[in-house]
């Protein structure tokens, strides 16, 4: 999986909004605290504003807020409104691909790769990557040197 650069200012957006809620939010906070691109972050609030998850406001006194509480915004959903499906095979989702002869069980390893994308980004909320506090199977996953060496 490549975690598009947009999909990561995404969640450093929310983070930023979620870290300085629960009131509107300038959008050069997010913007200066992490040193993103204007245009780039206009944008993405547009796309977190569809997704429903950020509520916006015009004017001086405008900003935005979350639409939810941060304990209750995954990451993987943060991920899906900016880049669609976690996991795609050809442009589509990993159980409408199918093989045949040598390649027939590929089909379940795309399917397994998914889950386990699914299993960390699901399960884990703004709110918990804001305060540290990540889900322990998270933890072990990036807890052992193999996660961290480079392949």
């Amino acid at each position: 999986m490549q975690i598009s650069a947009k999909a990561d200012y995404a969640v450093r957006v929310m983070l930023e909004l979620a870290a300085h809620g629960p009131g509107l939010v300038k959008s050069a906070v997010p913007i200066e605290h992490q040193d993103l691109p204007r245009k780039f972050v206009e944008t993405i609030l547009v796309d977190l504003r569809r997704a429903d998850l950020i509520r916006s406001h015009r004017g001086a006194g405008g900003g935005h807020v979350l639409a939810r509480p941060a304990s209750t915004i995954s990451i993987g959903e943060i991920v899906r409104a900016i880049d669609g499906p976690l996991a795609e095979v050809r442009g589509m989702r990993p159980h409408e691909a199918e093989y045949v002869n040598a390649a027939e069980h590929l089909t379940e390893v795309w399917v397994a790769a998914r889950a386990a994308l699914r299993k960390i980004l699901d399960e884990t909320s703004l709110a918990q990557v804001l305060s540290g506090k990540l889900p322990a199977h998270v933890r072990r996953m990036a807890g052992g040197p193999e996660a961290w060496a480079p392949r």
